[in-house]
């Protein structure tokens, strides 16, 4: 009699779906927001790229064209094809490497300048690389950001950050800085470096919250974080108890700004925010550099 009643059950779910019934997804557990649910663990941000108005939060960046004193470079990754950055060389040979990621309008010039920046500030002594995360596309439409962002393959993303690591070499030290979509990638890349990540700062990016990858971060974390809804202060909170539990360090403040507040690109940045969270990088990289 049970199996005939399991012959049932599965006639029905069948035919039900056919007509496109699809059963309800689980509920999120209490008193976790809904942009971070366990059974997203490695969607990052691009779970609400699409959403009107997260898009709102990132105006359209006013137009520049740097003229940077690094070089556009391509590198091999993994899956067999190639990828690209922009590299500011250290002025004397250097295993000491900043890799730069990202905000979600793509690897633009003001990416450029911030990494000639950072190059400047950390004293022209450690080699600085701009991963290119989207192979190639850049745009400064908020809806068409989202669109590609959201449409990044993971495995492609995994094999972009690994490529760079290869290309820093065997011996390299490497710190990593991002905001936004960087800004998860920077932590992310600090995990996916294993012995040869020695820090991340990630500017208001989705952590991640699992504790096993985080016991294998080689270096604690400084998270610039601002007041917003979607990478909420309980959000913050638990990841800083994750890393925790993983017998991690977390650093970090939660700023009086919106997200995206020290976006090099933002129209509407917060200059004084900005200023700070910057120096609060600053010392931190120097620090782990030994510059």
């Amino acid at each position: 009699m049970s199996r005939l009643l399991i012959i049932l059950h599965l006639m029905l779910v069948g035919t039900l779906s056919f007509w496109g019934w699809q059963p309800a997804a689980p509920a999120a557990e209490p008193g976790i927001p809904v942009c971070y649910t366990p059974a997203m663990p490695e969607e990052g941000m691009k779970r609400f790229a699409l959403d009107p108005a997260f898009q709102a939060l990132h105006p359209a960046p006013l137009p520049l064209q740097y003229d940077g004193q690094g070089q556009n470079i391509t590198f091999k990754t993994p899956d067999g094809k190639d990828a690209n950055g922009y590299l500011i060389k250290a002025k004397r040979p250097s295993d000491k490497w900043l890799f730069v990621y990202q905000e979600w309008w793509g690897l633009n010039d003001y990416i450029r300048r911030e990494s000639d920046n950072f190059y400047k500030d950390l004293g022209e002594n450690v080699n600085v690389l701009a991963l290119d995360m989207y192979d190639g596309q850049v745009t400064s439409n908020p809806q068409e950001a989202g669109k590609i962002m959201s449409g990044t393959k993971e495995d492609r993303l995994v094999s972009i950050v690994k490529g760079g690591y290869n290309y820093a070499g065997t011996k390299a030290q490497v710190a990593n800085v991002g905001w936004c979509f960087g800004g998860s990638w920077s932590l992310r890349s600090a995990i996916l470096g294993g012995k040869n990540n020695i820090g991340s700062v990630m500017y208001y990016g989705m952590p991640v919250q699992d504790v096993e990858q985080l016991r294998t971060l080689n270096s604690d974390v400084l998270g610039l974080f601002a007041t917003e809804e979607r990478i909420s202060k309980e959000v913050i909170e638990q990841f800083d108890a994750n890393m925790k539990k993983a017998g991690k360090q977390l650093t970090y403040k939660i700023f009086p700004g919106v997200h995206g507040f020290a976006n090099p690109s933002n129209p509407r940045y917060d200059e004084a925010l900005t200023k700070e969270a910057h120096g609060m990088a600053l010392n931190y990289l120097k620090k782990k550099f030994k510059v």
